[in-house]
């Protein structure tokens, strides 16, 4: 017997494959979220990561400024004890200036010479006193341009005087004092 089968199975064919397309679009719609779901937590985890790691650089670079201003505060105090060093060199290099210089005055002041005041400003002496010529002072300026540590002499004023009624001359002479620097190891 032959039989045929008067059932529509082209309708539940097409049906099926209707039921099997909504379910394989389920299944690639729910795959689809999963991926997407997984690519913005991978996404935003990664982000979390580079918010930290950007916190501690900020971290991180605020201590460094900090140790920077640090560094700046210690180098100028070492600047300023570097100059206080420098000032405290210089005057151990001079301080002998003064009895040099007097030695060196009473060498050079000639026979005749009566000094009067010395004063000292910087490198600068002016020197006051009285003379029984001029030719004497001229004498004292030679001798002082020829000493090693004066130097530049040069006579401001000249006026006779009378003092205890002995007629003299009275001076004023400026010169420069050649400082003497101390030249360090190593250096020349």
């Amino acid at each position: 017997m032959i039989r045929i089968n008067l059932l529509p199975h082209r309708e539940e064919k097409r049906k099926g494959r209707r039921q099997q397309f909504y379910v394989l679009l389920g299944l690639v719609s729910v795959l689809a979220a999963v991926i997407w779901f997984l690519g913005f937590s991978v996404i935003n985890r990664e982000i979390d990561v580079q918010n930290e790691k950007n916190a501690f650089l900020k971290r991180e670079i605020a201590s460094l400024d900090k140790e920077i201003s640090e560094i700046k505060v210690i180098q100028a105090q070492t600047d300023a004890l570097l100059a206080r060093k420098r000032v405290i060199e210089a005057l151990q290099a001079n301080r002998t200036e003064m009895v040099h210089l007097f030695n060196e005055l009473a060498k050079q002041v000639p026979e005749g010479i009566y000094l009067r005041t010395l004063g000292q400003t910087g490198q600068k002496i002016a020197i006051t006193g009285y003379a029984q010529s001029n030719a004497r002072i001229t004498t004292l300026m030679n001798n002082l341009d020829e000493s090693p540590l004066l130097e530049r002499s040069t006579l401001i004023e000249t006026k006779a005087e009378s003092v205890r009624n002995r007629r003299l001359n009275a001076f004023s002479i400026t010169t420069m004092i050649t400082r003497q620097t101390a030249t360090a190891p190593g250096k020349k």
